[in-house]
């Protein structure tokens, strides 16, 4: 083996003085940052897409602006916005009824941060998944009297499904990936935990090389789930045709 292998592998050992350890444990700070996060964007795109598509004027007027709003705004302009505005303007609204200021958990912070940015894309992804529904299947739920809420359980959420499959592991994707966006703050997540491993030890390409194969590692398990699930949703239906024929 030579100096220099040997030098990467001490380097990226779990135990000290390597960082793998820290690594690992930065990469499950961004594990559950995304899961959060896309759960959070999940309930609001559902409530967004229902609102904009069957809402009061005023209702679709409101999920409108929001969407266009987070969609328009970088993304990392919008973290830095809602990560500190949001921050102040909790411990503001604490203080204006008497209660002292608290110190928000940067977890929860970053969860609901991306979470809104999340929710903007995921109101859009399950609004076009709606609209693909056989409009057939609506009008006979509402033939038999069925309630919004019935009919969004029965009807609505499974056969969107498959639709809104490809966006949304989209969208899952891309929440793993902006997790990096709050190394900007501190959050010691992958990305930041490397830049720290890298800075104390001057082996930039050894870190982030791991972080991007750590990266990559987690997007191909994503995809393996990703193809059962959309397997499982689209049983019954009639397989897709491959491009070409």
């Amino acid at each position: 083996m030579t100096a220099a292998a040997a030098g990467t592998i001490e380097l990226l050992s779990l135990e000290p003085p390597g960082w793998g350890a820290n690594l690992l444990r930065g990469l499950l700070a961004s594990v559950e940052i995304a899961v959060g996060a896309f759960g959070l964007g999940l309930l609001i795109g559902i409530c967004g897409a229902w609102g904009k598509l069957y809402g009061s004027p005023m209702v679709r007027d409101l999920f409108g602006l929001y969407t266009t709003i987070v969609r328009a705004v970088p993304e990392l302009v919008l973290i830095l916005m809602l990560y500190f505005a949001g921050t102040d303007l909790v411990n503001r609204l604490l203080d204006l009824f008497g209660h002292p200021p608290v110190d928000i958990n940067g977890l929860v912070a970053g969860i609901g941060v991306l979470g809104v940015v999340q929710g903007a894309y995921s109101t859009e992804v399950l609004r076009g998944a709606i609209l693909a529904i056989p409009q057939g299947q609506i009008e006979a739920g509402r033939a038999y009297g069925m309630s919004p809420g019935l009919m969004l359980r029965r009807i609505t959420l499974p056969a969107m499904l498959p639709f809104a499959i490809p966006g949304l592991a989209n969208l899952w994707l891309i929440a793993t990936k902006d997790t990096a966006l709050l190394a900007v703050v501190g959050f010691n997540e992958l990305t930041q935990t490397t830049r720290l491993a890298a800075g104390a030890t001057k082996a930039y390409f050894t870190f982030f090389f791991a972080a991007g194969i750590l990266y990559l590692a987690l997007t191909l398990f994503s995809n393996t789930i990703i193809g059962r699930i959309e397997r499982w949703a689209r049983r019954g239906m009639p397989p897709v045709a491959e491009a070409g024929r």
